[in-house]
């Protein structure tokens, strides 16, 4: 049952789990539904407009950062089996928005079907004081949203 606020969440409490491992990201973005309409007016329609038929939706291309600690065997090995030709290696990943104090998810994005199709590795600077940052990109199917 979620629970009725005055203020919405704060967009920085989030846990991401690809299949049954949780994985830590700085920043997760891309993820939606758009869903196509087709335009159509047999000529004995009493409007002069078009009407409006609900065709497929498609499921944009989610991108996950995060810091560079190390420990990257599962998404690595991810990537190299798709890579290698895997068709079968589709994973759920489930993100989870927290409220301030971490007692579970209020609201989660269930990406169906997903599949990495791009790795960064970030940029290396010998000068830089920043943290290394690597990008994943995931196509995936399907896009539930549910609460809690």
């Amino acid at each position: 049952m979620p629970i009725e606020r005055e203020r919405p969440y704060s967009q920085f409490n989030f846990k991401v789990l690809i299949g049954a491992i949780e994985a830590g990201f700085q920043e997760c973005s891309g993820f939606g539904l758009e869903i196509t309409v087709a335009e159509y007016r047999n000529g004995n329609y009493p409007l002069n407009s078009p009407q409006k038929i609900t065709g497929v939706h498609k499921v944009p291309d989610v991108t996950l950062k995060r810091g560079v600690m190390g420990e990257v065997a599962l998404l690595h090995q991810w990537i190299q089996n798709v890579r290698d030709g895997d068709q079968n290696d589709r994973r759920t990943v489930t993100i989870q928005l927290q409220d301030e104090a971490h007692n579970g998810p209020v609201q989660q994005w269930i990406l169906s079907e997903a599949r990495p199709i791009k790795f960064v590795g970030g940029s290396l600077t010998a000068k830089g004081t920043d943290v290394l940052i690597e990008e994943f990109t995931l196509a995936c199917e399907g896009i539930e949203c549910t609460e809690g």
